[in-house]
């Protein structure tokens, strides 16, 4: 237990931090295609929500292999905990823009910390609760998404979701 607890910790501080510089990299590398899939590309929603898939990504990946085949709902909990973080994102964004009729920075960044913690909390109570779910399922969820990030990064749909707030555009094609 005190493992698993010690390694949501980890996951947690990992995830905020390296979602943080991930907001960045995309221009930090002159605006680099491969850093694009993997970085917010412009300030549209979907494109924040690789702030949260990938590092979280990355820390499924780690625990898997830390903790071995020892947790058997490992990736179905951890992949419902990522979910909960990206909807709670959308949710969250939608909602209060909605009722102020625009968006403030700090509320932004500070909605982007609750979703980790909300989405790490619940994976964690899964696991803790041994909670019966198909890691065969989640793994198929993981790869959706890794799939839906790429494509999406250089066409996206036009739609609300994808474009940026700030150019109008959509996507790393149109905000070169």
């Amino acid at each position: 237990m005190k493992k698993i607890r010690n390694y949501q910790i980890f996951s947690t501080i990992f995830i905020l931090v390296l979602g943080t510089l991930f907001h960045f990299t995309y221009k930090w590398s002159g605006n680099n295609k491969i850093i694009g899939i993997f970085s917010s590309v412009n300030e549209s929603t979907w494109e924040h929500l690789k702030l949260i898939y990938f590092p979280m990504l990355i820390t499924i990946i780690i625990g898997r292999f830390y903790f071995g085949k020892n947790i058997s709902n490992f990736f179905c909990s951890k992949t419902i905990g990522l979910l909960v973080a990206l909807t709670f994102i959308i949710i969250f964004f939608y909602t209060y823009t909605g009722v102020l009729g625009k968006n403030i920075a700090i509320i932004d960044i500070s909605s982007f910390f609750v979703s980790v913690l909300l989405g790490e909390f619940i994976s964690y109570l899964l696991i803790v609760n041994n909670f019966k779910c198909s890691n065969k399922i989640a793994i198929c969820v993981l790869i959706l998404f890794f799939i839906m990030f790429v494509l999406f990064t250089f066409n996206s749909p036009k739609i609300g979701l994808f474009k940026d707030p700030i150019t109008g555009e959509y996507g790393i094609i149109s905000s070169k």
